[in-house]
């Protein structure tokens, strides 16, 4: 069905507008009640409730995680979908604006819904728990729930306005020194230092990262030191992340790793044992078709897009695993200024700020018409998916 999609947009804005007080409370409450990943309960049923309340055929708990969702509007293809992030970071809060994630997607997801209404097919929030360190998305692909959707998206706030971002590969390492505890004054030669392990192995490591690949990151804290001074430490625990910048280089860097920890328990006499993550995180491949639509609907906005950084460093992401099983994009949006980092306290008042909101309503708007341009025109969807298959 043809639809004249610049008036399209026009009503798409429109309808964020309306619902712009309802959206911002949507994001404070989220803010405000801080959940952990895997047990975003509050923040889960409120977006459920509302997108409830408002169309969609809402269902709960998918792929048995408690706090995952699937809200959908319409029937068959195309399928947009929107993701919905609400986990926060321990003892930090939303530092990363996964508030304005989650708001900004429902907003987006209720403005498609006129599109929906024009041209067919659907448009569904997906509510993906974990993504801070729970690589959350990854469970939900294994479960088959994206196996209809046809392009991902969501906005990330930050200190740039981008259409793309890079993201490395990365997994999670946890690891437990076993050794014999002692007097650590009279009997120090009948213990086995379980504790020295561990910083052994922190020295192997700061020795390995002169030598290997630029942008690769290896980082890890303590978690259990010992129990008391005088006592020659038995057990010792650490958790770790190891980052490349593809699939294959992190499968060799994570056997160097282990190298470290190995080489630490021969040392020391500990024993080691360690657990890699059942899932990883996969690099980002944005759809640069995508993102081009995308960056002529920030111009819309009045957003002009930074130019790339070659010095600036990035992280991971769960929205790399979506990308590599359909077309998706990870665009940023600025709310900070350049000097204040996300996962920082600082940046976790400005999610919550009047920027924080102007950041969510654009990023609602800026979906919502890329949602128009996709639905409303299959010469797009087709160049979106052309380029997919590419890669």
């Amino acid at each position: 069905m043809s639809i004249d999609i610049e008036k399209t947009k026009s009503q798409v804005m429109a309808e964020v507008d309306r619902r712009r007080d309802e959206l911002i409370d949507l994001s404070l409450k989220i803010h405000g009640n801080p959940e952990l990943r895997y047990a975003e309960v509050k923040a889960s049923g409120w977006i459920t409730d509302y997108l409830d309340n408002n169309g969609f055929t809402v269902e709960r708990g998918i792929c048995d995680l408690p706090t995952a969702f699937r809200a959908t509007y319409g029937a068959g293809s195309p399928t947009i979908a929107f993701l919905a992030e609400y986990d926060a970071l321990p003892q930090m809060g939303h530092a990363c604006g996964h508030n304005i994630i989650a708001a900004g997607s429902v907003g987006a997801g209720l403005a498609t819904k006129l599109v929906v209404d024009k041209c067919g097919g659907s448009v569904v929030v997906i509510g993906t728990p974990a993504e801070e360190g729970g690589v959350g998305k990854a469970l939900l692909i294994k479960n088959g729930v994206f196996d209809n959707v046809d392009v991902a998206m969501l906005v990330h706030p930050g200190r740039r306005n981008s259409a793309t971002i890079d993201a490395l590969a990365c997994i999670g390492l946890q690891v437990e020194y076993f050794g014999k505890s002692a007097h650590a004054a009279a009997s120090p030669h009948e213990g086995i230092n379980a504790l020295e392990a561990l910083i052994q192995a922190f020295n192997n490591i700061n020795s390995l990262r002169q030598h290997i690949q630029d942008k690769s990151r290896i980082h890890g804290i303590i978690t259990n030191g010992g129990e008391a001074e005088n006592i020659v430490p038995a057990y010792a625990s650490a958790q770790f992340l190891v980052r490349a910048p593809d699939g294959p280089y992190l499968d060799k860097l994570c056997m160097r790793v282990l190298n470290c920890f190995d080489a630490a328990a021969l040392a020391s006499g500990a024993q080691l044992k360690y657990k890699w993550d059942e899932a990883r995180y996969d690099p980002m491949n944005s759809n640069m078709a995508l993102a081009e639509i995308l960056t002529g609907n920030y111009d819309i906005l009045g957003r002009v897009m930074d130019p790339p950084d070659p010095t600036r460093g990035f992280g991971s992401t769960d929205m790399g695993n979506v990308s590599t099983v359909v077309p998706a994009i990870h665009p940023s949006i600025s709310i900070s200024p350049s000097d204040v980092m996300v996962h920082s306290p600082e940046f976790a008042l400005i999610a919550a700020s009047d920027k924080g909101h102007e950041g969510l309503i654009d990023a609602a708007k800026a979906l919502a018409m890329t949602a128009a341009d996709l639905l409303g025109s299959p010469q797009e969807m087709k160049r979106v998916k052309d380029e997919f298959a590419k890669h």
